[in-house]
């Protein structure tokens, strides 16, 4: 698996959504935060795909998302490792709270009965409120000593099969260099195998399908207070801030448009 790669991916996933221009508290659209995956109290996400593996392989489970902290939010991750051989297991976390935060609770249930596996992320939290839910919720799974199959383009043979998974609220993909099958990429945002960052881009602007180019156009024409007011928001949206504000032209050009063959 091509680490790096999939953790681009998987941030990108993660803060999708996170802060929406104008990165301002005041701003309509940031008063209310809205986010893909969230897993309230109560709910649950479920992932089912198809693989290819000896009992002896083993299957990492990352499982990762947002915990709000008032207006802001942490990042968590739940790992864990199981054998391929294994037909069921349950992993229980909890996340204990820090200042203004919620403690957080939950459980991870995985079903092995080959081809197929079931990851099942249940929020066990019995009081209910966003700052008790996951938020952007995901899951990255990877095999060491197997192989997973597309569930886009799988080989005939596991067509029916592939087209029986049921995906509750995630959608999986496969991730990594284009041709590997070794890690697999469960997100809210519905992906087409081995997706990728643009090399363009400069860097995240959280604003749900964001345009490089707009966005960084208009942080440019805000006005001086209101660059402040986007400064003292958020430690992500000051570095957007700082980011847009020292970019040099030649990495301006580069977002105004790139053609790519068809894939």
């Amino acid at each position: 698996m091509n680490a790096p790669m999939v953790e681009e991916i998987a941030n990108a996933v993660l803060y999708e959504g996170y802060l929406l221009y104008p990165y301002r508290k005041s701003a309509i659209k940031n008063r209310q935060r809205w986010n893909f995956g969230v897993v309230g109290p109560g709910q649950t996400m479920q992932t089912e795909c198809l693989f290819k593996a000896p009992s002896s392989a083993h299957l990492r489970i990352r499982v990762r998302f947002l915990h709000l902290i008032g207006e802001q939010a942490m990042p968590r991750d739940v790992e864990f490792e199981v054998p391929v051989g294994t037909a069921s297991d349950s992993h229980a976390f909890a996340f204990e709270p820090l200042e203004r935060q919620e403690a957080i609770q939950g459980r991870i249930e995985t079903c092995i009965e080959a081809p197929k596996l079931r990851v099942q992320i249940f929020n066990t939290n019995p009081l209910d409120g966003l700052e008790r839910s996951f938020i952007s919720t995901h899951t990255i799974l990877s095999l060491n000593g197997g192989e997973f199959i597309s569930l886009l383009e799988p080989p005939e043979e596991f067509t029916d099969q592939a087209a029986a998974c049921r995906n509750v609220g995630t959608w999986p993909v496969l991730v990594g260099e284009d041709g590997t099958h070794d890690a697999m990429l469960s997100s809210p945002i519905i992906l087409y195998d081995y997706p990728k960052i643009a090399p363009e881009s400069a860097g995240s602007l959280f604003d749900g399908t964001e345009i490089d180019e707009i966005l960084t156009l208009r942080i440019m024409t805000l006005t001086d207070q209101e660059k402040l007011e986007m400064a003292s928001t958020d430690e992500r949206a000051r570095e957007i801030l700082e980011r847009t504000d020292s970019m040099p032209p030649e990495q301006f050009m580069k977002l105004h448009g790139v053609l790519r063959g068809v894939r």
